[in-house]
């Protein structure tokens, strides 16, 4: 009864009664998203929670997500964190900042591997940002701190090409 009791007082607050799950991908999940033959505009965010520019980003990448979702955009934010962190660190950054995009984490131990397959452009460095829309043939990288207003145009026009 008790257990019962604190549950539905949980609810009633909005509280979660467990951490966000965060599902474990691999380089080859970033090779699909890339390779889709859906109309889906996808938005890679790279970041990790002790990078500043990169949390100072997040707020734009939800209202992306919030305000393109319907248009078939799917804000896709890949932690980078260290993998003994995603517990003790990520999930509870999710849950304080209550991020409502999709969080994964790229389950990889040598960046070097899989850096060339999102970007070879991309030197390493965080944040960065691969906006693609395959069967448009749209692709456009960016490696360091978006703003709003770069970030939707780079959306808009990916959704018109």
């Amino acid at each position: 009864m008790k257990i019962a009791l604190l549950s539905t007082f949980l609810l009633v607050l909005g509280l979660p009664l467990a951490a966000q799950d965060i599902p474990y991908i691999k380089s080859d999940q970033v090779t699909a998203w890339k390779n889709s033959d859906s109309d889906t505009v996808y938005v890679l965010n790279f970041w990790a929670t002790w990078c500043a520019p990169c949390v100072a980003e997040l707020p734009d990448f939800e209202k992306i997500n919030r305000e393109y979702a319907e248009k078939g955009v799917q804000v896709i934010l890949i932690s980078t964190d260290f993998r003994r962190d995603v517990d003790k660190r990520v999930k509870p950054f999710l849950e304080r900042h209550k991020l409502e995009s999709r969080v994964v984490f790229m389950d990889e131990t040598t960046p070097n591997n899989w850096i060339d397959l999102v970007s070879t452009e991309w030197s390493g460095a965080i944040p960065a940002t691969l906006i693609v829309r395959k069967n448009r043939s749209f692709e456009r990288f960016f490696e360091k701190q978006l703003h709003f207003e770069e970030l939707e145009e780079a959306v808009q026009a990916a959704l018109k090409n």
